[in-house]
């Protein structure tokens, strides 16, 4: 559990201003939205790339749709984007998911779904399933196909992935394939040895998972909220096969394994990497984690072909 050089080059930038968890939910949006864009990040030329207005309970949200070289129709990834529900947007995750474009041949829509503290739970999660019916049901003008459909995400987005995969099932919605998560969050009480042994220094602090976290839930009896801690469903056993990628130093580490071990007794193919010497939050920034985020996704490449054997 060491860290590499640009891991620990980036916690020196990330602790060299205010704490995040001491500011407001606009103040660090801003201080985001105001840091340069880096350059130099490698990522593939994917052949089309188009944002979409779609229509949610009380408004728009935008989608991002990637298509990849090749005639198509091509298989589906609805991609959630992470920050704790808090911050976190399309831009944050662009990189990777023109990687997971080119690199799986799917068809990637990312979603902008509705940020907390303006949009508390359940709003990002309804948001998120009003865009997975939404990419279901216009399979023809994106070239794809509906019967093979992937939820992923990270982080945050990767619960609200899980999720994903819940209510579909429950409520008979689109029949998903697999489900990919990066580093996902599957319970909110933050009871696990990695929440201390990760406290503080990695990045995601402790104090910062419980500042995102209280501006998503409305209520401490949330927390075992199913749609909120997906770790607590009762029977995961119809759920969809899954690639669980964890970070080495990352408080969510451990609860990540827990979900792989529900999944693997309930008898759901599941693969699980630890990316070595990694911290959270690195497939949001690839500028620092071109590698780390290269190999995430061939992993999670790796794993869809196996599917189809």
């Amino acid at each position: 559990m060491g860290l590499t050089n640009n891991a620990k080059v980036y916690l020196e930038g990330f602790y060299s201003g205010p704490k995040l968890q001491d500011l407001t939910a606009e103040q660090v949006r801003a201080a985001f939205a105001a840091a340069p864009t880096p350059e130099g990040i490698e990522v593939p030329k994917v052949t089309k790339v188009e944002d979409r207005q779609i229509p949610v309970d009380g408004g728009e949200i935008t989608v991002r749709i990637y298509t990849p070289k090749g005639e198509g129709p091509f298989p589906l990834f609805v991609y959630y984007h992470g920050g704790g529900w808090v911050i976190g947007n399309l831009e944050t995750s662009d990189a990777g998911c023109r990687l997971l474009a080119e690199t799986t041949g799917r068809v990637v829509v990312s979603v902008d779904y509705r940020l907390a503290p303006e949009f508390k739970f359940p709003v990002p999660v309804e948001d998120c399933y009003t865009a997975l019916n939404w990419v279901y049901n216009h399979t023809a003008e994106l070239n794809a196909n509906a019967e093979d459909i992937v939820v992923g995400g990270d982080s945050a987005g990767g619960n609200l992935a899980t999720v994903m995969n819940i209510l579909s099932n429950e409520k008979n919605g689109p029949k998903i394939t697999a489900q990919a998560l990066i580093y996902p969050a599957t319970n909110l009480n933050f009871t696990t040895p990695s929440y201390e042994t990760f406290a503080n220094g990695y990045g995601l602090d402790k104090d910062l998972m419980i500042w995102f976290r209280d501006y998503y839930v409305n209520s401490e009896e949330e927390y075992k909220n199913v749609y909120i801690s997906p770790l607590l469903y009762d029977d995961v056993s119809a759920l969809s096969p899954a690639i669980i990628v964890a970070a080495d130093n990352d408080v969510l580490k451990d609860e990540g394994a827990l979900y792989r071990d529900k999944l693997k007794k309930a008898g759901v193919k599941v693969d699980y990497k630890i990316v070595p010497d990694s911290i959270h939050g690195f497939f949001s920034n690839m500028a620092f984690f071109a590698e780390e985020t290269k190999s995430t996704v061939n992993a999670i490449a790796d794993f869809l072909k196996t599917l189809n054997k």
